[in-house]
């Protein structure tokens, strides 16, 4: 059976089994522990070569299972990365920090951003400073100036304090 568009009604059962697959994904690696998240953005050109950063995120971290997912057809992969089976929680979190490096390290070789859709957040407010140029984030403070002048949603903690 081809199903191609316009999405025939025999198509929908596997449109919704492959959405529950793909939206699962997370829930199922949070039984496995912590999972370190990475949203990231490079050419569709480059997805190939971008997932030979495996074997980098292999050498920090031995027996690390990773999950690349999402939005690979239009260069936007998901990188989950779970710790090796029977290593402590917090041993792996510690290596967080070295992990984000191998992978926002290689996006950047491929000219891709270190944010997709899912935006900064949080974690990556300590090293963005690293990845965007002094332009770049002057463009961004303009623009959360732009929608909250007074500087009172969530200060600091997606932007780093100029």
């Amino acid at each position: 059976m081809r199903c191609g568009p316009p999405l025939h009604d025999r198509c929908a059962g596997q449109v919704t089994a492959l959405w529950a697959l793909r939206e699962g994904i997370s829930e199922a690696q949070n039984f496995e522990g912590p999972s370190l998240t990475h949203d990231v953005t490079v050419p569709v050109s480059s997805i190939a070569a971008f997932a030979r950063t495996d074997r980098e995120l292999q050498a920090v971290v031995p027996g690390i299972r990773i999950v690349t997912y999402g939005h690979i057809g239009d260069g936007n992969p998901a990188l989950h990365l779970s710790e090796p089976e029977g290593s402590a929680d917090d041993a792996f979190r510690g290596r967080a920090g070295d992990l984000a490096r191998v992978v926002y390290d290689s996006v950047r070789s491929f000219d891709g951003s270190i944010s997709a859709e899912h935006g900064l957040g949080q974690s990556k407010a300590g090293i963005i400073g690293d990845y965007k140029d002094a332009y770049e984030l002057q463009l961004m403070r303009g623009v959360k100036e732009l929608f909250d002048p007074a500087g009172l949603r969530n200060p600091g903690k997606v932007l780093p304090n100029a």
